[in-house]
């Protein structure tokens, strides 16, 4: 018989790390309490809550016994929604590469009421979505959110925040390629502020990259998120010191953070793949709705929209970006940033 153990309480009053959150960690059995956190306008450890629902849904137009692709799976929160468009006749299949928050997900549509029969979660990257049509496709509809799901930004154990002290890893997948900080100890000060200006616009790119390299070559390795935070923190010391600097470095904060996530997945290189075969995965009058976080990812759908409308590959695109309303963004921060394009492949 196992040993029995008690729960780790946490100091004051109210949890305050990632782990200490262990009621928002189980929506289901602590419902009020996600609800509370939720109604503040934050997002529950844990979990994530997903962007734009009804324009995807509006923008896709799902009819019962279609088939379709959730490409960026996440938390399943679009996937359950339109599920529920099927109304139980046709097929979703949804992809991630996490290898930890997919699991979590297929069991959660699957307590859902969703079963093998209706949804099928695969384990691999959307750029390989042409593997995927080949067995699975064509499909009547596509989605695809370009974000990363809070799950990972809020877990300090995968490094993608820069409020949260731990190793900084920000790999989609953790079980493959090369975590940032390993990444980040092999580039030139040079490729350090390409990648920052190419991946983020960031204005400070070459003080950034410059400190970087001197703290490198004094023995002062940069393996965790407080770690780049510092550096950073560190490059900016010639600014003023006024009210406006702890906001700006923020700002550069989350632009630095992002750029060396892009650049560890590759995230440029798999969405120019995946909008390459993205006419050839869709059926004839199948939809398709992006959502991006950064102008660098809406720059590339926009042209390849623009240029299969061009080819009347696609019949009709969204002409301007859709956003999310002023009240979403009020309830959910993360949603701020966001904008939906639309198309439709031509018959």
């Amino acid at each position: 018989m196992e040993e029995h153990t008690r729960r780790k309480r946490y100091s004051g009053t109210h949890p305050k790390t990632f782990a200490e959150k262990y009621k928002e960690h189980d929506p289901e059995r602590y419902a009020q309490t996600v609800a509370r956190v939720i109604g503040k306008g934050s997002t529950p450890a844990g979990m994530h809550l997903s962007v734009m629902v009804e324009e995807v849904l509006q923008a896709l137009r799902i009819k019962p016994g279609e088939i379709g692709l959730d490409a960026t799976l996440g938390y399943g929160g679009h996937s359950g929604r339109m599920l529920e468009r099927l109304q139980g006749s046709g097929h979703l299949y949804g992809l991630d590469v996490d290898p930890i928050e997919i699991v979590k997900t297929r069991e959660r549509l699957r307590k859902a009421g969703y079963g093998p029969e209706i949804f099928t979660a695969v384990r691999e990257n959307f750029a390989n979505i042409d593997t995927i049509a080949r067995e699975y496709g064509p499909f009547q509809f596509v989605m695809a959110d370009l974000g990363v799901s809070s799950m990972q930004i809020d877990d300090p154990r995968r490094g993608f925040s820069y409020k949260l002290d731990g190793e900084l890893d920000l790999r989609l997948d953790p079980e493959n390629g090369m975590p940032a900080w390993q990444r980040l100890s092999r580039m030139s000060r040079e490729e350090i502020q390409g990648m920052l200006v190419e991946n983020a616009d960031e204005p400070y790119a070459e003080e950034i990259a410059r400190t970087i390299v001197k703290l490198r070559k004094k023995g002062a390795a940069i393996r965790t998120t407080a770690q780049l935070r510092e550096a950073v923190v560190t490059a900016l010391s010639f600014l003023p010191e006024n009210g406006e600097k702890r906001e700006l470095t923020k700002k550069t904060c989350q632009r630095v953070f992002q750029a060396l996530r892009i650049d560890v997945n590759n995230e440029f290189e798999v969405l120019e793949a995946f909008l390459s075969k993205l006419p050839q995965v869709l059926s004839e009058g199948g939809r398709v709705a992006i959502l991006t976080f950064h102008s660098g990812e809406d720059r590339l759908v926009k042209k390849a929209f623009q240029e299969y409308y061009r080819q009347r590959v696609f019949a009709e695109i969204s002409q301007e970006v859709v956003r999310p309303s002023a009240e979403e963004c009020r309830a959910n921060g993360r949603a701020r940033s966001t904008k939906l394009r639309w198309a439709v492949k031509g018959f």
